[in-house]
């Protein structure tokens, strides 16, 4: 049996640390904004998703371990230092909810931007950038490393 190329392994420790981080970093800092009333819904749903009936909150963690397969690959670009961390915020704050609130959300039947409403982009950009920091801290702890 051959060996797994290293570039594979480096995709799926970011996908595992993308799953983890939705489930962790995610989901707690979704249970405190909820908890402050800012978030509109509370963390860790198990509602049934459509169309396969899995609970909300791990189709929620696999999509996070497919956008931490897209962090690993570009998060050589981020600035090495203590720019890292602001760079791995952003990346979480800024992609995935732009896809969150312009496509995910009217696919689903529920109006753009979450209907623009201050309290739900907040939680949004926050959620997804501790989502960020996450994946970006569980990618450089899990093997393989750059």
């Amino acid at each position: 049996m051959t060996d797994i190329p290293i570039h594979m392994k480096r995709l799926f420790s970011g996908f595992i640390a993308g799953f983890l981080a939705t489930m962790v970093f995610h989901q707690l800092t979704l249970e405190v904004l909820w908890k402050l009333g800012i978030a509109p819904s509370a963390p860790f749903s198990m509602v049934p998703t459509q169309p396969f009936m899995i609970p909300a909150t791990l189709s929620l963690a696999f999509w996070g371990g497919i956008w931490g397969i897209l962090f690993v690959l570009v998060e050589r670009k981020f600035p090495q230092g203590g720019g890292y961390w602001p760079a791995a915020f952003l990346f979480g704050a800024i992609l995935p909810s732009i896809v969150a609130l312009l496509i995910v959300l009217p696919l689903k039947g529920r109006p753009m931007g979450g209907g623009w409403k201050p309290s739900f982009l907040l939680t949004v950009f926050v959620v997804n950038g501790a989502w960020g920091v996450g994946t970006g801290l569980l990618a450089r702890v899990l093997p393989p490393r750059r």
